[in-house]
């Protein structure tokens, strides 16, 4: 009897074993599917915002803005990354937290914006402009930074757009870097003054990880040299991020060398 008893409670204690197993299990694929759900509706959503800005983007020629500052008002330039899917409105809030989960309608996104650091000039006059990006899969916002890492693709791919209300920039990539949030060179934006110091490039040769020393050349020659670091999240260690820094070439410049 006492044998028969205790077959019934291993087989009771059995049972709620499988239970909770197969509850958990349970558990485990609805959350999988919300979070895959969830991230599918985070990138759609990103998509459609740039499917719309794309129709909106002013043209390379004569840049016409107003319909972009009518949405909204932070709007300061277009970026463009030829070979990449690096192409977006760029908008400067109040801080560097203003766009970092808002689109540019204003609207809560965790895709974010891409967005000038709230120290520099809105109009792009500083020596050094620091953009952000979220680094989102399939090259959305600033994923594609990650190709520049790639020396192939880098060798190949150095050209790009920035537009403003009133005027054009060239832009020519100068390295990429793979750095900590905590770089001052690259995040402090104290150490860009409007007159360079030779240690700043110098500090882009030797911690690069692809560079093209004819740009370097061509910004210790210019009088006024400029450059734009588009910078986001990477994996590579704790707090890392992928920085890309390309030349600024006024386009009346650039075409006076063509």
């Amino acid at each position: 009897m006492g044998y028969k008893i205790s077959g019934y409670i291993q087989r009771f204690l059995n049972f709620i074993i499988s239970f909770f197993l197969i509850l958990i299990f349970i558990l485990a694929a609805i959350y999988a599917l919300f979070v895959l759900n969830d991230n599918h509706r985070i990138y759609s959503a990103a998509e459609n915002v740039q499917e719309d800005m794309l129709k909106l983007k002013p043209d390379k020629e004569h840049p016409d803005f107003s319909e972009l500052l009518s949405i909204n008002p932070d709007v300061c330039a277009w970026l463009t990354m030829d070979g990449t899917h690096i192409d977006f409105p760029v908008l400067q809030g109040e801080t560097n937290l203003t766009y970092i989960n808002r689109d540019i309608y204003g609207e809560f996104a965790l895709a974010g914006s891409v967005f000038l650091d709230s120290q520099n000039a809105k109009d792009f006059s500083d020596s050094y402009n620091l953009l952000y990006g979220h680094h989102m899969d399939g090259g959305n916002m600033f994923g594609d930074l990650d190709l520049y890492k790639k020396q192939e693709f880098f060798k190949k791919n150095d050209t790009g757009t920035l537009l403003l209300p009133n005027r054009v920039y060239h832009l020519k990539v100068a390295a990429v870097l793979i750095t900590g949030v905590s770089d001052e060179n690259i995040f402090q934006l104290r150490k860009w003054p409007q007159k360079w110091k030779k240690g700043q490039l110098d500090y882009i040769r030797s911690h690069a990880l692809f560079s093209r020393e004819d740009v370097l050349n061509a910004l210790e020659k210019c009088r006024h040299p400029q450059l734009v670091a588009l910078t986001t999240c990477t994996s590579e260690f704790t707090d890392a991020r992928t920085v890309v820094l390309a030349q600024m070439i006024p386009k009346k410049d650039a075409d006076r060398k063509e």
